[in-house]
Order: C-alpha cells, then sequence, then structure tokens
C-alpha cells in the first residue's frame, strides 16, 4: 500500500454548492455540516450549498465552509471505509486555512472549535488592512530568488525631491512549480506586476483577493488569532502534522499554536511541504475536500508522486476501492 499524506486546500477552491451531493447522500456528512452551523449560530451550510458567490467568498465564510467540506468528505472516507486515520495516513498538511482542517482531521482540535477559529480568522484577516489598501499577485515561472528580487525592486518608492523610501511586500506562497504569490501594499503589487513583466516573467497577474494575506500587514490578525488560540483547546494529533511556516512535522500543543499564530503573517511553505513529506517516504497525496488545487501542485513538484482529489461522492467511492 502507499504511503499516503492527507492534505486539505485554501482558499480559492470554493465553490457554491460544493459538498450538496454529500450532504444528500450521507448522515455523516449532513452531521458535519450541523455541528459546523450550530458552532457558527448561523447556516453557513445554506450558504455553501446555496449561495450567493460574493457570500460565500467573503473571507469570514470561506474559511470555515471549506475546512467544514473537507471535514465532511473525511467523516464519511472514515464511516464508509471503516477506518481511522492513522490506519491510512502517515502525514497531514494543509495549505494556509487547510492547515486548520489538517489539525482537525488528526484530532488536534475538536471541530466546533476549527470552525469558531476560522471565523475569527477570517473576520481578523479581512479587518487587518482597509479595503483597497493591500493585494496580492501571482508570478507565474519564477525562483523564490527572482520573486524576492522583484520584490525588493518594487518596494522602493522615489518621488523627486523626497527621501526614498521602502512599502511592505513579501513572498507570501511558495506554490511550487514556479509558482510564486507575492503580498503587500497595494500600489507596491502593481510596481511588482510592471516589474515582474519587463523581466521577462512568464506571467504576472493580481489576484481577486480581499487583503493581503501571510505577510507582515496581517500583524493585527496575528495578534487576534495569538489570544484565540491561547483560549483554545489543543491537543496532539494523531497523526504528525506538516506547518506550513517550517515545512516540519509538529505535534507539540504550544507549538502548534505559535506555528498557527505566526502563519497569519508569515510564508507558506507549500513547496518545501511536499518535499518534505516525500523525502519522509510519502508516495501518494490525497487532497480531502474542495477542487484540485493541491494534487495539480504536488504532481510539479513531486512528479513521481500520486496525487489524488477527493471531493465529491463519486471521488469518495472511487478512493475507498484503493483502500
Amino acid at each position: 500500500m502507499p504511503v499516503t499524506a492527507f492534505i486539505f486546500p485554501g482558499q480559492g477552491s470554493q465553490t457554491v454548492g460544493m459538498g450538496g451531493d454529500l450532504a444528500d447522500a450521507f448522515p455523516a456528512a449532513r452531521e458535519v455540516f450541523q455541528e459546523v452551523d450550530d458552532a457558527l449560530g448561523e447556516k453557513l451550510s445554506k450558504i455553501i450549498f446555496e449561495g450567493p458567490a460574493e457570500t460565500l467568498t467573503s473571507t469570514e465564510n470561506t474559511q470555515p465552509a471549506l475546512m467544514a467540506l473537507s471535514m465532511a468528505v473525511l467523516r464519511v472516507l472514515e464511516t464508509e471505509g471503516k477506518f481511522r486515520i492513522p490506519d491510512v495516513a502517515t502525514l497531514l498538511a494543509g495549505h494556509s486555512l487547510g492547515e486548520y482542517s489538517a489539525l482537525a482531521a488528526g484530532g488536534a482540535l475538536g471541530l466546533s472549535e476549527t470552525a469558531r477559529l476560522l471565523r475569527v480568522r477570517g473576520s481578523a484577516m479581512q479587518k487587518a488592512v482597509p479595503a483597497g489598501e493591500g493585494g496580492m499577485a501571482a508570478l507565474i515561472g519564477v525562483t523564490p530568488e527572482q520573486a524576492q528580487d522583484i520584490c525588493d525592486k518594487a518596494a522602493i518608492v522615489q518621488i523627486e525631491g523626497q527621501p526614498e523610501w521602502r512599502e511592505i511586500i513579501e513572498l507570501a506562497n511558495d506554490n511550487g512549480g514556479g509558482q510564486i504569490v507575492i503580498s503587500g501594499q497595494m500600489a507596491a503589487i502593481e510596481r511588482a506586476v510592471v516589474i515582474a513583466k519587463d523581466s521577462g516573467v512568464k506571467r504576472a497577474v493580481k489576484l481577486p483577493v480581499s487583503a493581503p494575506f501571510h505577510c507582515s500587514l496581517m500583524k493585527p490578525a496575528a495578534d487576534v488569532m495569538a489570544e484565540a488560540l491561547a483560549k483554545a483547546e489543543v491537543r496532539a494529533p494523531v497523526v504528525p502534522v506538516v506547518a506550513n511556516v517550517t515545512a516540519a512535522k509538529v505535534t507539540e500543543p504550544d507549538e502548534i499554536r505559535r506555528l498557527l499564530t505566526e502563519q497569519v503573517t508569515g510564508q507558506v511553505r507549500w513547496r518545501e511541504s511536499v518535499a518534505a513529506m516525500t523525502a519522509m517516504g510519502v508516495t501518494r497525496f490525497v487532497e480531502i475536500g474542495a477542487g484540485k488545487v493541491l494534487s495539480g501542485l504536488v504532481k510539479r513538484i513531486a512528479p513521481d508522486a500520486e496525487g489524488v482529489s477527493v471531493g465529491t461522492v463519486a471521488d469518495i467511492e472511487s478512493f475507498l476501492k484503493t483502500l
């Protein structure tokens, strides 16, 4: 049997209607959505299943929604396959908010606790920077060193007759396959896109996001999360989780709290995380939840590994046959 890691998607993978087939087909999935609704004191499941899209894509809804779907898929897999996670997965990891899904999957966080933490996280990240003042851009076909050089140049502001100063622009996600996401003050992001295109980068495009995630502008949100995580019950996961900011295994509750706080302003080291899991012997990455973004990235980072997406009833039936 292949050595398997379960991986969990982040923001951008959401679509209205996701998980509807699961909720219709499996009581275990309905129970997950109901527990998340109860934890938040509102019908988030109605927004997930029916929209509208702009309400679902609001960060404070997107984050618990994607986690809810991942956990619904996982709960159905465990119920139908009659297994527990340690029987199948050697490691867990998630992209940005997906790290919370991974921790919930491993039992480090309870489902209701995770939903409430992600609601706080989404709200705090949205409020950290006034709308329009920060942004993100994707650079395609660059190395981390090239992306850093672009950021260094884009940070510099020169106005005639005034001293030179620097704006905030940083590497946010190293997604692998030459895809780097940068984050910071909007004017610096716009300069970076121009610099990237002028220097022959394959593609440089601003992202349709509502805030500059994973950069130092998110410090107010990191402070909010430090406080929320200090009050949360965190246990050692039953399977080690590979943390975004270190690309290394973490199991100790206080370390989990610290790294989740750092993650708000820190870089998501996804390329390094997948490489680390491969070095630890993983040969199959199973993406649990919405979309196929992470399994696509896995194929670029670790071409010899198998990438599988499990997010629908058909996916679940297909995956269970491989066990």
